[in-house]
Formats: C-alpha cells, structure tokens, sequence
C-alpha cells in the first residue's frame, strides 16, 4: 500500500487514498492515518468494501467503542454499531431515520461526549439523474474559533452551556415528527450535562467553539435574552461557508470525524423508496477541557 493523504480545499477534511480498510494496517501506515486524522479533524476513505468485524476492527484501532444510547437502533449482532438508515421493518425504523437534521457534535449531550465517529455507506440515495442525496455537511469548529474576535474570546472564555438529547427531540417534535418523542427511559440515561463553551482539544491542543443548534439547550450565566442572542450568533458563526466542508456519498465511503472540532448537518432531501443505509461506530471520549 502507498497512502496518501490530499487536504480538500476547505477549512478542513481530506482524502486518505491507497489503502485497503478489509486489511490490517501495519503501525507505521496506521500511524499516519492517525496523524491525518488529528490534523484535518474529517478523513474520507472511497471505495472500501468491508463487513462489521473489518469495521470494527478499524475503529478499535483508535481506542475504545461505546455503545449509542439510542439502543433501539444498534446493529442486533454488533451492538458497537448504530445503523443510520430510513429503511423501514413493517412500522419500526431500522436506524435513526432522521441522520441528523440540525448541526450538531455526536453525544455533546453526554457528560463525557465522543471522541469521534467513523460512518460507512452501504446504500446510498440517488434522484432521478443519479445524483446522490443525503449529503453531510461538516463544519470546523477550530477555524471558528480562530476567527472570532479578541474580545469575543474573552468574552466566552469561561462560559458554560448546558447540552441535553431531549433538546434536539423537543426540536424534531415541535417540526412535525411526533414519533420522535424521547422515552422515559431515554431521558433517564442522558440527562442535561454542562460543559465549557470553549473546548481545547486533548491532542492537538486547539480551541474550539463548542456550542451547536441540535443538542445546545442554553447557555449558562447570563440574562435569559443575552444567552439566547449569544447562543444564537456562535451557532451561525461556526456555519459560515468558509468553514464547511460537504460530503458527497458514495457506496463504499468510510468517512471518520473527529467532534471536538466539528459539527456536522445531514441533509435529508430524500424519501422512501430512495433507500439510505450507513453503519457508525463511536470513539469513546474523554471529559472536555
């Protein structure tokens, strides 16, 4: 194998290409991929055929899986995966069905949230002319941060919000989709968390903003109307286009995100009998700095 890492041409991502995920990686090729990884924060991988275990395998490389709380969605013989899919079974969804709709960081809402997410293709949406659907768009959170002013940053520095998954399900209910009510116990295993506005990243050392639309439900300290404006300004300042890269699927891509410095949005432009089907697993983190 030769790898090769190319940057895309945005404020983040790249292409990891000449390697073969269905095979083990000796140490000094994996270890560039780490590398890539904690330098471009989102890494695409085309054209990979590989089943649950190879997955699995792959993810484990970069430390320990955690199960999703959505339990109703985890693959019934792997449950380190959750399936992220619109396919039906008679009246039950098969995965989250939603993919995401609003900007978010995967389990934000957990006192320690994700490291990162590793997502793999298996059926893709296409319109009538064979372009793909269910794009994804990912923003960095990092180059947000760089870009705010002096006095904004001193003025988030010592911040806090509170991040809740029954935010984003009142949000999905209150836009029409009564069945996503969260269940009782759902609740119970996710309660309301509160973590720093400002994130520095474990590795790298960057900053980034850590607030997002889906999962943020306030932020803490200030006057009612204050916390929303802000709130609502850090949400639209880390979507800027400059600092967003959107993904095209194709059958066969395994992309990988790291969510301490991103964010990221499906977009669900696409309806039965257009068929999506991904399987995801999730890097365990560790407590926000």
């Amino acid at each position: 194998m030769t790898l090769e890492v190319q940057p895309f041409e945005t404020a983040l991502g790249a292409e990891v290409s000449g390697v073969d995920l269905a095979q083990d990686l000796d140490a000094e090729t994996f270890s560039e991929i780490e590398q890539a990884y904690n330098e471009h924060s989102v890494l695409l991988f085309r054209n990979q055929s590989i089943d649950e275990a190879q997955h699995l395998s792959f993810s484990r490389r970069f430390g320990q899986l955690e199960v999703h709380v959505l339990d109703q969605y985890l693959h019934p013989q792997h449950p380190e995966i959750l399936i992220v899919s619109n396919v039906m079974d008679g009246e039950r969804h098969v995965g989250i069905y939603d993919a995401g709709r609003y900007w978010h960081t995967d389990l934000s809402y957990m006192t320690v949230p994700s490291r990162g997410s590793l997502l793999y293709a298996i059926e893709v949406p296409h319109d009538e002319d064979g372009e793909p659907l269910g794009d994804t768009l990912f923003a960095s959170t990092s180059a947000a941060y760089d870009a705010l002013s002096e006095g904004m940053r001193s003025h988030i520095a010592d911040l806090k919000a509170e991040f809740s998954l029954a935010n984003r399900h009142a949000k999905l209910v209150a836009d029409g989709d009564e069945g996503a009510e969260l269940s009782d116990a759902h609740q119970e295993k996710a309660p309301p968390v509160v973590h720093r506005i400002v994130r520095t990243h474990p590795v790298t050392g960057r900053k980034s903003i850590y607030v997002n639309e889906g999962q943020t439900a306030g932020i803490l300290g200030l006057p009612d109307n204050e916390a929303r404006d802000l709130l609502t300004e850090l949400c639209a300042h880390c979507t800027k286009p400059e600092f967003i890269y959107r993904h095209k699927w194709r059958v066969g891509d395994l992309l990988m995100w790291d969510n301490i410095p991103t964010q990221h949005l499906a977009i669900c432009d696409y309806e039965l009998p257009q068929r999506r089907y991904l399987h995801r697993t999730t890097l365990r983190g560790t407590p926000p700095q």
